[in-house]
């Protein structure tokens, strides 16, 4: 079976989706969180969010038997897919071999070289973008893992777990607002595009998901001097949500840290030592770290 012709069919179908894992045999990996998308809809929504265009180009990360892959080739200029499970590989090489413009990658995401990949295969587009639906176990390595890597992305559009989704657009003072939210935006502005039922995908899964748009910052949202020091102040000031800002920091600082030291830092970022973690801003964390930062550094 090979799709692109007049009257190919469609990978989101059911009917297909069936006859592909009957004809290649293939036995879903829970390890690897596979499901496989099987609403039209929902592929139209995911590929629309990233406003595709034939001169840009689109790094898809899990493809499965390519229902998204397929989205994504009739609308984008390059399409690169990263598949981890080797027995998919056949399948998708199968699938897609009359689109010239679409290349099969057997490889784990979270240990490919992305700047090298996008050397390869990215340099001729206008913008490029990821398109995923990702599994649920790797959803925070694999989004990081991007944003870390500071590649010349526009956007990343991917589907995840829901409450992992509310969780990176969160403000704060919020439940769900915690490091991920602050590291996502610290990198770029996320919005839900929408919210998908378990009924969309072959096998249901418990839990819904959703759609997220992550526009990427031209530089981060606020200045530190440090950035790991950055993201080691918020993971500890929400360590223990119900706790202080001032005792999450005795208890991560205090070895290096006094009081008197700890009480002069917060006094110069403006944050009241009775506050939670949680309710500080991505400039009020900034500030902290800052503070904190050249106060270690001074005292070298």
């Amino acid at each position: 079976m090979a799709i692109g012709g007049d009257r190919e069919p469609r990978l989101s179908s059911r009917s297909t989706v069936r006859e592909i894992m009957s004809r290649y045999d293939i036995r879903l990996k829970k390890s690897l969180g596979q499901n496989f998308l099987t609403d039209e809809h929902v592929l139209h929504k995911i590929v629309q969010a990233a406003e595709l265009g034939r001169d840009t180009g689109v790094l898809e990360i899990g493809p499965g038997i390519g229902a998204l892959t397929q989205a994504l080739a009739e609308r984008a200029g390059k399409v690169v897919a990263v598949e981890i499970d080797g027995k998919l590989i056949p399948v998708l090489t199968d699938l897609f071999r009359p689109y010239d413009h679409v290349t099969i990658i057997h490889g784990d995401i979270l240990k490919l070289s992305l700047r090298e990949l996008f050397q390869e295969h990215f340099t001729p587009c206008r913008s490029v973008h990821v398109v995923a639906n990702l599994p649920y176990y790797a959803t925070s390595p694999i989004v990081m893992h991007l944003l870390e890597a500071e590649l010349p992305l526009d956007s990343i559009v991917i589907m995840i777990q829901k409450e992992v989704a509310e969780r990176i657009c969160a403000s704060p003072g919020g439940k769900e607002y915690g490091s991920l939210s602050v590291a996502v935006q610290f990198y770029g502005e996320p919005e839900i595009v929408t919210i998908v039922p378990g009924s969309a995908f072959i096998p249901k899964p418990a839990v819904d998901s959703a759609v997220i748009r992550l526009k990427i910052r031209r530089e981060p949202a606020v200045r530190v001097d440090d950035r790991k020091f950055f993201f080691k102040t918020v993971r500890a000031s929400l360590a223990q949500r119900r706790k202080t800002i001032w005792n999450n920091l005795l208890s991560a600082f205090g070895q290096n840290l006094d009081k008197q030291r700890l009480q002069a830092v917060l006094e110069r970022a403006g944050i009241d030592p009775a506050r939670r973690g949680e309710t500080l801003s991505l400039e009020e964390f900034a500030a902290l770290a800052n503070a904190l930062w050249q106060e270690s550094e001074g005292k070298r």
